[in-house]
């Protein structure tokens, strides 16, 4: 295990205060340079204090192999600086130019079938070529060259969304580079054989030479699930080896430069082991972009305290989100009046000390030409960038209030999230395709909220074992290490929730006998003999599952055989008779050692959840954790000098009227009366106490 590197943000300007930095991606290349001094000028007006430049620019910069234009990005650069906008400098790697991959055509990634993905989108490039990788540093090295004394650059933008397309690669590199890992990861063949269950299906190898990626096998066919995993991990760990290499080519040349790359943590994000990868920058940065409908909030306001758990609480960058609309989604809905400010307040609020958008100005042409931006095709007369002045004013506003120095308050309660209890659970071959980790921390986060109660989401590897009470929703996976944490946690005192799919398989998604969960039966009090999926693809088969306490069960339910003598059942199946589970325990409390725990035996959603929390709770000692109106979020900054920053989110379509407790530093859609304030749907008050 690596060590974390040392925590570095941007500093400011020469001359200049710090406050949150504000802007987004910069495409000064994509426009005649008469529009710069109009895209200043418009940045000045909003606010905008920092700005990403050169994310897709290899072409422009490297004309021809060896040959460097920097005139233009010399230029722009010297305009913003000038102007009093820093420079987030991108390396200029995520994309390579045509006459790369003209010339070397073996640095494209192959599917799963062995087809060549050619040039003409972005991200054509496989992260195990060394053909690749040498053209990569060598125009790293010259970036770093010609900037390494240039006042206005801040930070280094390391590529751009590492594997969002090219996270999985089937090459004969590829091959070669995992062959590579397994020997490093296990030492020897047969510790590979052992880890993948190779005795099944006659798959056993011999050689580190007979381990191949996992090719097409045929449709309706299964592939090795150990195999699947490693490979999952084997292809984030050659992505971050990749930016590991870049990271180091510039910092050997601008040791006092900090440098990031931007994540993709949402709440269904697991593309790379982002927990693994935060050790790696030198501030963590994060994309999100929103989930259209009644989730909205919610689930930014989950991602966005995942990405402060992966930063360890450290202040974070929102590197990009967008003002209304994206481009990729089948219909790609708008913000609603309110929502541009109140999701990057959101953010904010959960520990981000930067605001950037993709992107400054809203292409006329390309791929992304109807994603929204700073600056829209309306232009400046346009609610939007109205919006943008507004929202720059704002974070001006909690930069004079010193927010710089205050981070997100510590919540009583953690909801644990784990990138490979994922990886594991998307296999082809489970109980039933409809359950995976992904979707059930949300649940328990949104669910919490209903109660009043604000949940830090926190990596398995992070510090959950240090809060009151502890969530482990659908964690498939539970190593050796990981259970001891857990047993030891419970044992000192600790409460703990344990859902359905949770403790099933070790960490090479072997299955812990004996019945589930697996290595910690006893804590729960409870052992489970089999699943009861449940569907509609079958005339007649059970579709859900009522409980005793009018929660409503979904997709899955355990078959729970026993309960220990110490354990109390809080909540029972009601069904007919026949089908085996009318009386089944559905939610069991226990005691072990100083701690309590509880089990919850089906997926409930965020309704059922809500229905059954206030019980859990109790049970748990936990009562009067809420004690917060659960149609308003409220989140909490501190400062090291004890002042608090509260921010109160409407989680409503209604107006929701809140005491109001110190000092009205911003609000948004909201109507402050004295001691009270009225929170309009989009709307947000922040205080400082």
């Amino acid at each position: 295990m690596t060590q974390r590197r040392a925590y570095r943000w941007p500093q400011p300007l020469d001359g200049q205060q710090a406050r949150i930095w504000y802007g987004g991606d910069y495409n000064p290349d994509q426009w005649p340079e008469e529009v710069w001094d109009d895209d200043v000028r418009l940045m000045k007006k909003a606010g905008v204090n920092l700005v990403s430049v050169g994310i897709f620019s290899w072409a422009k910069i490297e004309t021809s192999e060896g040959v460097y234009d920097f005139d233009w990005l010399d230029r722009i650069i010297n305009k913003l600086g000038e102007a009093g906008i820093a420079v987030d400098l991108a390396s200029a790697t995520a994309s390579p130019p045509m006459w790369l991959t003209q010339a070397h055509p073996e640095v494209l990634w192959k599917d799963y079938r062995g087809d060549v993905c050619q040039p003409g989108a972005r991200q054509h490039w496989r992260p195990t070529s060394p053909v690749f990788r040498e053209y990569a540093l060598k125009l790293c090295r010259a970036m770093a060259e010609h900037y390494k004394d240039n006042p206005y650059v801040v930070a280094w933008h390391v590529s751009n969304e590492y594997g969002c397309h090219n996270r999985f690669d089937y090459s004969e590199d590829a091959e070669r580079a995992f062959q590579k890992w397994c020997e490093e990861r296990y030492g020897t063949i047969d510790a590979v054989n052992d880890a993948w269950g190779t005795a099944f299906w006659a798959q056993r190898m011999n050689d580190f030479t007979e381990i191949v990626p996992p090719r097409f096998i045929g449709d309706g066919n299964f592939m090795n699930p150990g195999k699947l995993l490693d490979f999952k991990r084997f292809s984030s760990d050659a992505l971050k080896a990749f930016y590991v290499a870049e990271r180091d080519a510039l910092a050997e040349i601008t040791p006092d430069l900090p440098l990031t790359t931007n994540f993709m943590v949402s709440a269904a994000g697991s593309v790379l082991d982002y927990d693994d990868w935060g050790r790696e920058v030198d501030f963590v940065s994060n994309d999100h972009y929103f989930i259209p409908g009644e989730a909205h909030l919610d689930e930014l306001a989950f991602s966005a305290s995942l990405v402060d758990g992966i930063a360890r609480k450290d202040p974070w960058f929102l590197m990009e989100h967008s003002t209304s609309a994206v481009n990729w989604r089948p219909v790609n809905y708008r913000k609603e009046p309110g929502q541009l400010v109140r999701d990057s307040l959101a953010h904010v609020a959960m520990g981000a000390d930067a605001v950037c958008y993709f992107q400054w100005r809203q292409s006329k042409a390309g791929a992304e030409k109807f994603h929204s931006a700073m600056v829209p095709h309306a232009g400046e007369d346009s609610a939007v960038f109205r919006d943008v002045c507004e929202l720059g004013a704002d974070l001006n506003k909690l930069s004079d209030e010193g927010i710089l120095g205050s981070r997100l308050a510590k919540s009583r309660v953690a909801v644990v999230f784990d990138y490979e209890s994922e990886w594991a659970t998307e296999h082809t071959a489970t109980p039933t395709q409809h359950v995976h980790h992904v979707d059930e921390p949300l649940a328990w986060f949104r669910a919490l909220a209903d109660q009043g109660v604000t949940a830090d989401v926190v990596p398995v590897r992070g510090a959950w074992d240090g809060y009151e009470m502890v969530v482990l929703p659908s964690v498939y996976l539970l190593s050796e290490e990981t259970t001891r944490r857990v047993r030891d946690y419970v044992v000192g005192g600790g409460r703990l929730v344990v859902t359905y799919y949770t403790g099933i398989s070790d960490e090479k998604d072997h299955v812990w006998l004996g019945g589930y969960p697996g290595s910690i039966r006893d804590v729960v009090g409870v052992r489970v003999e089999e699943f009861m999926p449940m569907g509609n693809d079958f005339t007649g088969v059970p579709d859900h599952l009522d409980l005793s306490n009018g929660a409503v069960a979904h997709d899955i339910a355990d078959v729970i055989g026993s309960v220990d003598e110490s354990a109390t059942v809080l909540a029972t199946f009601k069904d007919n008779p026949w089908t085996g589970m009318d009386g089944v325990p559905a939610i069991v409390a226990n005691t072990f050692g100083e701690g309590r725990s509880v089990y919850v035996g089906a997926r409930l959603g965020r309704e059922g959840l809500a229905l059954s929390l206030p019980e859990i709770l109790e049970s748990l000692g936990m009562a009067e954790a809420g004690g917060n109106d659960g149609r308003v979020l409220h989140v909490e900054r501190e400062g090291a000098d004890g002042s608090r920053f509260v921010f109160s989110f409407n989680r409503t379509h209604e107006t929701v009227r809140v005491p109001v407790e110190g000092e009205v530093v911003v609000s948004s859609f909201a109507d402050v009366d004295g001691e009270t304030a009225s929170i309009k749907p989009n709307g947000v008050i922040v205080t400082k106490k």
